[in-house]
């Protein structure tokens, strides 16, 4: 089915292309971020929505074959489904931006609700069906509250991973390896990536945009929760840790010296893009570091038997 995944998105992701040049749904550029993007001004945004997409049609297809993998897996797709939600507004609110003005984007406080909203969600149906849980005394509101909030940190994480070309996605694939073989709305992420990268290797002709990366926070977390271990997500997904911290450290550090720097931009791979990196080395050794992270968590898997 991930071949499947594959062409579908790719056909989908190719015909999302073709409406946004000719309607104009192009990527507005932050004048702020690095000079060598500035480039990309235009170029078609929220390529998750048919990724998604064709991670759900093909989900539903095997729903009604009775293949659709139970209550873990409708559990992931929900959750994919209800952050992609919220990412989707906010790639509608910039491509209307562009063309009409208005609202730029949602603001944090108004993202954070809901995603906090759809993570709970989440948790309260994942905590009984979770098969491992190392919270000795915390008891089941303990469990709920550590996977709402690791379910919302990996979105945000996964989020502010995304803005090179096939970072996210590639990342994101290396992440999920150890996970396909007992979960099959990840292998038809993994499909779904698949197709969405033929048009988003360097130089993209697509960006993914915040229903993607918001999506893929939510399978990704959702499926290391529910298959194998919350603890060991922060291992593999240590490239989107590091994003995400990146980022809170930069804020902090510019609020507490009065606009001195931590890095030379924000999230970690601008940095490295400001010391003169090309960008296809920061995102083929973030890869490589994903490997090595994800690689450690398919030996302890392993050792725990929980992979068989």
């Amino acid at each position: 089915m991930m071949i499947v995944a594959a062409l579908v998105s790719w056909f989908l992701v190719g015909l999302f292309i073709t409406f946004s040049k000719r309607y104009g749904w192009g990527q507005p550029i932050r004048q702020e971020g690095p000079q060598s993007h500035l480039k990309k001004e235009g170029t078609p945004t929220a390529g998750g929505i048919p990724f998604v997409v064709a991670l759900l049609l093909i989900w539903l297809v095997l729903l009604l074959t009775g293949h659709g993998g139970g209550r873990t897996e409708t559990l992931l797709i929900l959750v994919g489904l209800g952050m992609g939600l919220i990412g989707a507004a906010d790639d509608i609110l910039k491509i209307r931006w562009r063309k009409l003005g208005g609202k730029k984007e949602l603001l944090a406080r108004e993202k954070f609700p809901a995603q906090l909203a759809v993570g709970l969600l989440f948790a309260v149906f994942a905590a009984p069906l979770a098969p491992h849980v190392w919270l000795p005394g915390w008891g089941l509101y303990g469990d709920i509250a550590l996977y709402t909030f690791v379910m919302v940190g990996a979105v945000n994480a996964f989020n502010f991973t995304d803005g090179l070309d096939s970072l996210l996605g590639g990342v994101s694939i290396i992440v999920l390896l150890p996970i396909l073989g007992v979960s099959p709305v990840s292998v038809l992420l993994v499909g779904a990536l698949l197709g969405f990268l033929w048009f988003n290797a360097h130089p993209a002709r697509v960006f993914m945009g915040d229903m993607g990366s918001h999506a893929i926070g939510g399978v990704v977390a959702g499926a290391y929760i529910l298959h194998a271990d919350v603890w060991l997500l922060p291992i593999a997904a240590i490239i989107p840790v590091v994003a995400v911290l990146s980022v809170a450290l930069q804020v902090l550090y510019f609020r507490r010296t009065g606009g001195k720097r931590l890095f030379r931009m924000s999230p970690i791979q601008h940095h490295f893009e400001e010391l003169g990196w090309p960008e296809t080395h920061v995102t083929v050794r973030f890869w490589l570091v994903t490997a090595l992270g994800t690689a450690v968590v398919w030996g302890i898997l392993r050792g725990l038997s929980v992979l068989n």
